[in-house]
């Protein structure tokens, strides 16, 4: 697949094949609301593999630090989390923009930090891919 003629649908596709493929599951058997560690089960190794299968399917290339600095943007550690471990009211804002389908007031003052990942969708990825394609 050329990226540089590839529609958002296309690489939206892609990525939830890529994802199957390293969670062994057909395409159909994934919802793009589906989150990648709770509603797949996957774990840090298989989000290793789908961003290798994707930048080898799109030539896109990612990290998880791509994705971590798409869900922080430009807020500072202190901006974003507070003492206690949990996301601030700016960070939930940022995390608003970065993951549309929450609803920071439902998270306010209970999202640790280290449970932000367990909110990222399929959706999410293929999003932050078909961004990354057109820099």
């Amino acid at each position: 697949m050329s990226i540089s003629t590839a529609t958002t649908e296309e690489i939206s596709e892609q990525v939830r094949a890529q994802v199957g493929a390293a969670l062994g599951l057909a395409p159909d058997e994934i919802n793009f609301s589906d989150t990648l560690l709770g509603d797949l089960g996957a774990e840090s190794l298989d989000l290793l593999d789908m961003l290798f299968r994707i930048e080898k399917k799109t030539g896109v290339k990612l990290a998880l630090a791509d994705i971590i600095t798409s869900l922080q943007g430009e807020l500072s550690n202190e901006e974003f989390v507070d003492a206690d471990g949990y996301v601030t009211a700016a960070g939930l804002d940022q995390l608003k923009a970065a993951l549309p389908q929450i609803n920071p007031d439902d998270l306010a003052g209970t999202l640790e930090s280290g449970s932000i990942f367990s909110l990222y969708t399929v959706k999410n990825l293929a999003d932050l891919v078909i961004k990354q394609s057109t820099k």
